[in-house]
């Protein structure tokens, strides 16, 4: 995100021509790629919900107009417009449909994928609880599990056919943002900012991280992608209620989601070297993404990137989306369709973004992480 006129003008020159180069890589070359994956699995929270949550009690829910405004099936749940990143990364990948949410699969569609992810939902089991109900990454692994189980059935006990039908499938986790947006910078209502400065708590964080993930990959996870968490300190919902004089963003944020960034770095880096023999983790930097949507949105056809285009109140932030509310006039112009998440628009790019290049992912791309 922009602050203030910290970068000169020639950083910021090379800064856009380099934009319109990753822009255009991504658009020549971010094709479908049919039959290289047989299934995708998808972890996370409210960015990648596609309506795990409509039947819970809960505030984190999406299921109303004008949420789905832009998607062929309307309010399904998801937490924008339209399509979700993984929406998006899923059509990349070949598949002629969506990922289905597990609240409603069952029997042989499993064998395709699921998606686990829930608004709200934190690594941590408490994340989130502020908003109701929810499903933590330990209950997603859980439930992941279930679904092996059953899927045990349709190999008939075979398993070294299941082993090898999970290697081939594309496993994604985008978790953390909750934990500081819905607890730990929540202190109203957690008291994980006492009890911990934003070091301890980011190593408390991965360490439960390194649990889940390593869980996963125990249940036959072994192609994985996990993100970073995007500079959620400049979303229009701090935007809305931070007052800095030096920064337009809450860099107290940044600087405390960095700290489990750089680490979740390198435990991808660990796991890659030997700690979880025969997987290949991919580390998507979110963040880094994020900020250069932002510095670089008229190059990307944004001509809003500190607003919602459906809220209330400063930045459209102060609120989110509210039932039946009038939207922004033209979407594809907003990088943020709420206080908190993209646009259609926005998540499309970024899954071309990050599928054919190497810009933001480490260390190889998406791409290439399916032909493994």
């Amino acid at each position: 995100m922009m602050r203030g006129n910290m970068r000169s003008f020639g950083a910021d020159s090379v800064l856009s021509v380099t934009w319109i180069l990753v822009l255009s890589a991504a658009r020549a070359f971010a094709q479908p790629q049919r039959g290289l994956v047989p299934g995708f699995f998808i972890f996370g929270d409210s960015l990648v919900d596609n309506g795990n949550n409509n039947r819970l009690i809960t505030l984190a829910r999406a299921n109303y107009r004008p949420y789905g405004i832009d998607f062929p099936q309307g309010s399904t749940g998801r937490f924008t417009n339209g399509r979700t990143y993984v929406d998006a990364l899923a059509q990349l990948f070949g598949f002629p449909y969506y990922i289905p949410p597990y609240a409603r699969t069952r029997g042989p569609a499993l064998l395709r994928g699921v998606n686990y992810a829930s608004g709200a939902a934190g690594i941590r089991d408490e994340t989130g609880n502020n908003l109701g109900d929810h499903t933590s990454m330990n209950q997603q692994v859980a439930n992941f599990g279930m679904t092996v189980e059953e899927m045990r059935r349709f190999f008939r006990g075979d398993n070294n056919a299941l082993t090898s039908h999970l290697s081939k499938c594309i496993f994604y986790c985008g978790m953390g943002s909750n934990d500081y947006l819905n607890n730990y910078f929540m202190s109203d209502f957690y008291s994980t900012s006492h009890d911990y400065t934003p070091n301890a708590f980011a190593s408390v964080l991965l360490q439960d991280y390194t649990r889940q993930l390593t869980q996963l990959y125990a249940l036959g996870a072994r192609k994985v992608i996990v993100t970073a968490i995007g500079q959620i300190g400049c979303i229009p919902y701090q935007l809305a209620r931070y007052n800095g004089s030096n920064s337009r963003c809450n860099e107290k944020i940044n600087s405390a989601i960095t700290l489990f960034n750089s680490g979740l770095l390198k435990l991808v880096q660990t796991f890659n070297n030997g700690r979880l023999p025969g997987a290949k983790f991919v580390y998507l930097d979110s963040y880094k993404s994020s900020n250069d949507l932002s510095l670089n949105g008229t190059s990307s056809g944004f001509e809003v990137v500190d607003k919602g285009c459906c809220g209330v109140g400063r930045n459209n932030g102060q609120i989110t989306c509210l039932p039946l509310q009038q939207t922004c006039q033209d979407r594809s112009k907003y990088l943020y369709w709420d206080a908190f998440h993209p646009t259609e628009t926005a998540n499309i790019l970024l899954a071309k973004l990050t599928y054919s290049s190497q810009t933001y992912t480490y260390p190889m791309s998406i791409q290439q992480l399916t032909t493994l």
